[in-house]
């Protein structure tokens, strides 16, 4: 369960316990005025506090300087005066992590303190204090998301008036090395410790500690650091856990052997998530056997494998049902869509197949459905939907759904999330979509539409923050956008045919696609405003041209793509100045040498400027700064000048591509063994920038790409990029020898040191590269024999040894021979098959037996030499009777033959 939604549910089951005694500063000052201990408590706590945004600007202001009951999150009782709630979390002060610094102990002097909330705040340097245990008439406590570190005080069980405690989700900074404090707080009934990390001896006592309170109602275990022997806990569940209604045991590694115990907790359970743990075979009939009273069950992100239970037919109260990123298949039961009342069905990321039944399309209280990324097919049409009144959310992603609505159909629902990528709803724009004045996020990418974008179509969604239209073709331009939109948009319109000048955007633009359409002319709009948030930005494949603006300053950009365009000039120096992660120029006509402004971008992975007209030296700054890097590609440029021996500091990269230039010297020794990713055979896990995604306003990914040239043409890795490990030296003026140690990278890929003026030899070492499928070393003055273990790699696709001084004969009983003799042509001394053979091994006519041969070779040679002189005999046979016997038999041909030669001997 989401952070909102939690946070929201606890704050209303504690506010209608103490809402008899907690009002707000405006009404409390009417009636009393603040009390001046209070007041200078207050002042003193915030002198602690790091306020960066002036979110407690209100506090000691000459307006309401000594009405403390007016000051933001301050809530005073309207009997005495006494401050009594202190609320600075993200919804009274409208920002995440919006206090910092340190947590003062002038809280103690407000004794009649009653609530205190100061999640969602960053503590990251604070312990909780001991202090808090002072607060003796606290009831309810919330530290959750502030960052908070260190153990967990054993004072707080002073707090013997607690009614709710939160720790949650300080993500594993807080250390729980005792709860035997826990049985002092027998009114609490809400208890949260999600994230936290237990010490090992306590590990196996967690619930006889926990099930202590008898009051306790809801519990949040998720993400915590857990044993999976839950055996014993068994002991205590029958009994204790009566009460329960609200259990959280998500991301705690359970196997499917916790549910010999779970079934017994407790037959009132409302809630239980069981999300994200290693939960395994079919779902269990016993969820809708013995806990019937279930409001809201979460068993997504496990794997769970089959159907839905037909028990959970006897679920007559569920109101939340999430199964996603699972296993299921088959398809959709009749009896799901016929559960009263449902209201949130979750079933995306599974292998669901079928059409969607009938029954489903009745279930009128749904307010959210998502059933993204499964098989879903059939036709959907304004009958199916027009029982849907509540629904707020859907989201059918990824399926084969075709949308079969009349273009003025009037839809009975105001939907907040609509996502129907790769769902036919074209070729027109679907019109209906103008009703949905309250949609946030809109996702209609590939799903076959080919026409121009209404005009209406910005000022129908004002509330509009995440657009994704990629991969149709919509036309059209687009207006001036900075008024546009709502929130911190993110816009998708990638993969389109929209065409004009780029407008200005929203000033909280986070990410912005607009790769692979027909925009033209400068980025100038980038410059007339400051967009601090904007993190991705992507106008690849374009038309764009002129300069790269050069006030890169005001952005925060993190992901630039620009290439594949018509830029001009040299490359700005404030774009060193950005959060750069990935920056793509490939394929423009920028000059000039690479700014040294670079060099503070530190965070950068991937830096791609190939294909353009940049020249100088390889900055040896590249090395020594950017010690992030995963992909170095310039090829295609006019650098010039001897590789750097400051490059092997690059610990990461993956993909070093340099070909294509005017390089010369030697390629640096005891180099390469620094490379780890090319020593140590590469992972099958995405990395860094490459698997990387912007989670506003929601988790998007963000895959990145490279041009290389692979097995001898020039190929996008994008998808597949992660598994590539490469080295390109090729097309430079690079002499000398090969390192030995680059024939000793056993996680190497590929491989291609053409097109220089190396020599020297393969060592014989090269049998260590067992990750090899490329290898050119075509057009250099390399020399000796191919070495065998070349023959031995057992990916080895691509080989290329043209054009070189290879002599001997290629190794036999090999993949080698496999390889087309155009790769070993131009080397003079090679032969073996697939060339023509070695001259050892052409049969002597003239030599006899040997003593040493075996019967079969004595015999094959004479069985060659008869069948030699019987082939001289019948040719001569042949060709002088086919003469001679013509000449006997025809006139008119010997009249012709000795007339020619008499006129010969005439002349």
């Amino acid at each position: 369960m989401d952070y909102e939604k939690r946070n929201t549910r606890l704050l209303s089951a504690f506010l209608v316990l103490v809402s008899i005694c907690i009002l707000k500063g405006g009404r409390s000052a009417e009636v009393i005025r603040c009390k001046e201990t209070d007041r200078q408590a207050l002042l003193k706590f915030k002198k602690g506090l790091v306020d960066e945004y002036d979110v407690l600007s209100s506090w000691g202001s000459e307006e309401s300087k000594r009405e403390c009951c007016k000051w933001r999150g301050v809530g005073c009782s309207n009997k005495t005066g006494h401050v009594i709630s202190l609320h600075l979390n993200e919804e009274i002060l409208d920002r995440w992590h919006a206090l910092g610094g340190n947590l003062s102990d002038a809280l103690v002097d407000l004794r009649h303190l009653i609530s205190l909330d100061l999640s969602t705040n960053d503590f990251s340097d604070n312990e909780i204090p001991e202090f808090i245990g002072s607060l003796d008439k606290l009831r309810y406590l919330n530290l959750s998301y502030c960052s908070l570190k260190g153990k967990v005080p054993g004072q707080l069980g002073n707090l013997t008036n607690l009614r709710a405690l939160d720790l949650g989700n300080n993500y594993g900074g807080l250390m729980i090395q005792n709860l035997d404090w826990l049985s002092n707080l027998s009114s609490l009934f809400h208890l949260d410790l999600s994230s936290s990390s237990f010490t090992e001896g306590l590990k196996t006592v967690v619930f006889q500690k926990i099930l202590i309170i008898k009051s306790l109602k809801e519990l949040y275990l998720g993400g915590c650091s857990f044993p999976n022997d839950t055996s014993s806990v068994d002991a205590y569940v029958n009994s204790t856990f009566a009460s329960l209604s609200v259990l959280d045991l998500s991301g705690l590694s359970l196997t499917s052997l916790a549910f010999h115990w779970l079934f017994n907790i407790s037959k009132s359970l409302l809630s239980i998530d069981l999300s994200s743990n290693e939960l395994n075979g079919s779902i269990p009939d016993e969820f809708g056997q013995k806990l019937v009273s279930l409001e809201n069950l979460d068993l997504s992100y496990n794997e769970f494998e089959g159907g839905i239970p037909k028990s959970f037919w006897n679920l007559k109260g569920l109101k939340k049902l999430h199964l996603s990123s699972n296993n299921l298949t088959g398809s959709l039961p009749d009896f799901v869509g016929t559960m009263v009342p449902l209201e949130i069905l979750d079933l995306s990321d599974n292998r669901i197949t079928g059409s969607v039944p009938e029954s489903f399309w009745k279930a009128s209280k749904l307010e959210v459905l998502y059933a993204s990324n499964n098989s879903l097919e059939g036709t959907i049409s304004e009958s199916h939907l027009s029982k849907l009144h509540n629904l707020k959310k859907l989201d059918l992603n990824y399926n084969s759904l075709v949308f079969n609505l009349t273009p003025d159909w009037d839809p009975p629902f105001q939907l907040e999330f609509l996502k129907l990528a790769s769902c036919k709803m074209g070729p027109r724009f679907p019109i209906w979509v103008r009703t949905q004045s309250k949609v946030s996020q809109l996702d209609l990418s590939s799903a076959n539409i080919s026409d121009e974008l209404p005009e209406w179509f910005w000022d129908s969604l004002p509330r509009l923050e995440f657009l994704n239209l990629s991969h149709n073709q919509i036309s059209g331009r687009l207006p001036d956008l900075s008024s546009k939109l709502s929130g911190h948009p993110l816009l998708d319109l990638s993969f389109n045919e929209f065409a004009g000048l780029i407008p200005s955007f929203h000033p909280n633009t986070t990410c912005l696609y607009l790769s692979n359409n027909n925009f033209f002319g400068s980025l100038s709009f980038l410059c007339k405003s400051k967009y601090d948030e904007l993190g991705l930005l992507d106008f690849s494949n374009n038309r764009l041209s002129g300069q790269i603006p050069n006030c890169w300053e005001n952005t925060a950009v993190g992901i630039l793509d620009l290439s594949n365009n018509n830029f001009s000039g040299e490359i700005p120096d404030t774009l060193g100045y950005a959060l750069l992660m990935t920056l793509h120029l490939f394929n423009n006509s920028l000059s000039g040498e690479l700014p040294s402004s670079l060099k503070n971008s530190g965070l950068l992975e991937v830096l791609d400027v190939g294909s353009n007209m940049l020249t100088g030296n390889i900055p040896a700054w590249i090395g020594t700064n950017l010690a992030s890097l995963v992909i170095l590609n310039i090829r295609g440029n006019n650098f010039f000048g001897s590789i750097p021996p400051e490059l092997c500091y690059l610990t990461q990269i993956q993909i070093l591509d340099l070909s294509r230039n005017n390089l010369s010297g030697r390629i640096p020794l005891h180099c390469f063994k620094n490379f780890t990713n090319f020593v140590q055979k590469s992972s099958t896990t995405p990395y860094g920038v490459l698997a990387s995604g912007y989670s506003y306003p929601i988790v998007y990914n963000v895959v990145d790409k490279v041009v290389v040239q692979w097995k001898g043409r020039v190929f996008e890795y994008s998808k597949t990029l992660y598994l590539l490990t490469l080295i390109d030296l090729s097309s430079n003026r690079i002499e000398g020898n090969i390192p030995k140690e680059i024939f000793q990278m056993e996680g190497l890929v590929s491989l291609n040191l053409s097109r220089n003026h190396l020599k020297g030899n393969i060592d014989q070492a090269i049998h260590q590269m067992e990750s090899l499928e490329c290898l050119d070393v075509s057009r250099n003055q390399l020399s000796g024999e191919i070495p065998t273990g070349l023959g031995t790699l057992p990916f080895l696709a691509f080989l290329n040894l043209s054009n070189n001084n290879f002599s001997g004969k290629i190794p036999s009983g090999t993949q080698l021979q496999g390889f087309n003799a155009s790769l070993y042509a131009g080397n003079i001394g090679l032969c073996g098959p697939p060339l023509p053979m070695c001259p050892e091994d052409y049969p002597d006519p003239l030599s006899g037996h040997n003593s040493d041969e075996n019967d079969d070779d004595a015999f094959m040679k004479q069985s060659f030499l008869k069948e030699f002189y019987i082939t001289i005999v019948l040719g001569f046979i042949v060709g002088f009777w086919g003469i001679i016997g013509t000449l006997l038999l025809r006139k008119s041909w010997r009249y012709a033959y000795f007339s020619f030669f008499d006129r010969i001997i005439c002349t």
